[in-house]
């Protein structure tokens, strides 16, 4: 069974408003998806958050958006892949010029919202997201979302040489292609930590998921994405970390 990594969205909070309990979920997950200004945050809060990584020996990530703070990224917007090239790269070197100035180096790329869905809707927009990632770092692997078929990605990553961390969602419902539940529909985010427990459980060891149409659905997955905005989805992330360490240790 592969160990999965926990990561979570952070650094989302700007100016005087807080969004999130980082400090509360850094000590629980591996890797850090900081926001780079585009959809959340600002200078003050991804130095600071870059820090609570850096005292939790947490690996960080840029969670480049489109530039959209009213809608929080969550709109898809008419760009061309340039543009995506262009924004994408632009946010990478703004995170990683606070990471190197608090002596740690970026990590990986995972995009954030409309973006991360967008590009794997559309393979001129995850192009332009791989031609920015290896203009800054083509060693630096790319998060996207683990589906029922990931061949079409995988060939794509390997013509432009781009390693992938294929990631799944402990608190989302999926549709039968493995894609994420619009959060417009009902029923499009597990709120019960039982069962967003046992979804995470499922993922690491390769079970089934029960698809929204209800036909089963197995995603292989690199990485498991967590949420922790309340004391429920804290108490939810501890306990996946709990059962994850668990099944590692039983033989």
């Amino acid at each position: 069974m592969k160990t999965l990594l926990l990561n979570a969205d952070m650094g989302e909070s700007f100016g005087p408003w807080v969004m999130g309990l980082d400090h509360e979920v850094m000590p629980h997950v591996d890797l850090a998806n900081v926001a780079c200004g585009f959809h959340a945050s600002d200078p003050d809060v991804i130095r600071m958050t870059v820090r609570l990584a850096r005292k939790h020996g947490v690996t960080v990530g840029a969670h480049p958006a489109y530039p959209d703070m009213v809608g929080f990224g969550r709109r898809s917007m008419a760009c061309t892949p340039e543009e995506i090239e262009n924004l994408v790269l632009y946010q990478v070197g703004a995170l990683a010029g606070v990471c190197r100035a608090e002596g740690l180096s970026l990590g990986y790329l995972k995009p954030h919202g409309a973006l991360y869905n967008d590009m794997m809707r559309d393979p001129e927009i995850l192009a332009g997201v791989m031609r920015a990632l290896t203009a800054y770092d083509s060693a630096l692997p790319l998060m996207v979302m683990a589906t029922r078929d990931t061949a079409p990605v995988r060939e794509l990553a390997a013509r432009q040489g781009v390693t992938l961390w294929f990631e799944a969602f402990a608190d989302r419902a999926y549709d039968a292609e493995g894609r994420l539940v619009s959060r417009r529909e009902p029923g499009a985010v597990h709120h019960d930590p039982a069962v967003i427990v046992d979804q995470a459980r499922r993922i690491a060891t390769g079970a089934p998921l029960t698809a929204i149409d209800g036909s089963e659905l197995v995603l292989a997955a690199d990485t498991l994405c967590v949420h922790g905005d309340n004391p429920e989805s804290i108490a939810a992330v501890r306990a996946i970390r709990e059962a994850l360490e668990q099944l590692v240790a039983t033989p």
